[in-house]
């Protein structure tokens, strides 16, 4: 094999981060040259109502996924909290990169930090989980939803449409955007969605040159932590744009694994916290079993509810 093929989304970042594990894949094997196949997502195109309220998962994946089976491309670089816990048949997510910062960040060309944003500021963000950590802290204020992608965030903000957003901390350093904001914050309380700030590369199941390039990219402790992640997020049924925060962590000098996870309401309400450490040796196990300790305790009933209330003016459109 000679020409190896990338499926990637579009966006800016999403081609940031092909581009980034074409020149590692170009660097480790020079024999290899990589092209993109550059595709527009589904979750890239809907931009005029929360991505919560359309039916089914892998908004950001399918497209990449169909070109794969195609035969239209060896692999795809996807930010891992966008994959689904579940794999297309003859498709293998076999390798992730090692975890940047996985903070979310506050912005705002008004107010330097959150605690400073007056009773009824007006907040942007497209995420449920990001709602939910938010409202609990500041149920005073207003939380308005975000579309588009980061530049198109960006440019309402210095509009004035919303008095601060929230965005990853990830996305915007690797697009050098932070430097144009004047007032950011990370937002350490917040517990991360499963798979942030980690690249997940899916691959044709049957090429085994492909996943020998494929396993070149990965990083083991970010492997097992995700997993764990997506262990949990399985178990529970949640998707990608659900109310749920889950974050697994290891202590190589203890040879520890610890995840905590949060679930609760899109306004801040019914929050359930659970946490978890285990032995490194029961990261096959760990994800299940915290799962299963948040289930006895309601989650799913409260999953099932936040879901319903998330936005109660909207109807949901199927896939």
């Amino acid at each position: 094999m000679e020409t190896l093929i990338i499926a990637t989304r579009a966006s800016a970042l999403a081609l940031w981060q092909a581009y980034h594990i074409k020149e590692r894949i170009e660097r480790d094997f020079p024999e290899i040259t990589v092209k993109l196949n550059e595709i527009t997502s589904k979750g890239d195109r809907i931009l005029d109502r929360p991505l919560a309220l359309v039916g089914g998962k892998g908004h950001f994946t399918k497209e990449l996924e169909d070109e794969m089976l195609a035969g239209n491309a060896h692999l795809a670089v996807h930010s891992l909290k966008d994959v689904p816990t579940y794999i297309p048949e003859g498709l293998e997510l076999c390798a992730i990169t090692e975890r940047q910062d996985q903070s979310d960040v506050f912005l705002s060309h008004t107010y330097k930090s959150l605690d400073e944003l007056p009773e009824g500021a007006v907040v942007g963000t497209t995420s449920l989980r990001r709602r939910m950590q938010l409202l609990e802290k500041r149920p005073d204020l207003k939380v308005k939803d975000l579309r588009g992608n980061v530049n198109t965030r960006l440019r309402k903000l210095k509009e004035g449409q919303y008095d601060a957003i929230i965005l990853a901390y990830i996305g915007l350093k690797r697009l050098d955007l932070l430097k144009d904001i004047p007032y950011t914050e990370k937002l350490d309380f917040f517990i991360p969605p499963m798979g942030q700030a980690a690249l997940g590369i899916e691959i044709v199941a049957n090429n085994d040159r492909v996943r020998e390039i494929a396993m070149s990219l990965n990083h083991e402790p970010t492997f097992i932590c995700t997993k764990v992640e997506r262990d949990f997020i399985s178990v529970i049924g949640a998707g990608c744009s659900a109310p749920v925060a889950v974050n697994a962590t290891i202590d190589e000098e203890a040879q520890t694994l610890s995840v905590r996870a949060m679930i609760g309401y899109p306004d801040g309400t019914h929050i359930l916290h659970e946490y978890l450490t285990a032995p490194l040796d029961e990261a096959d196990i760990i994800g299940d079993q915290l799962a299963q300790n948040m289930i006895e305790k309601g989650a799913l009933d409260i999953l099932e509810n936040a879901e319903k209330s998330a936005f109660k003016d909207e109807m949901p459109e199927r896939l």
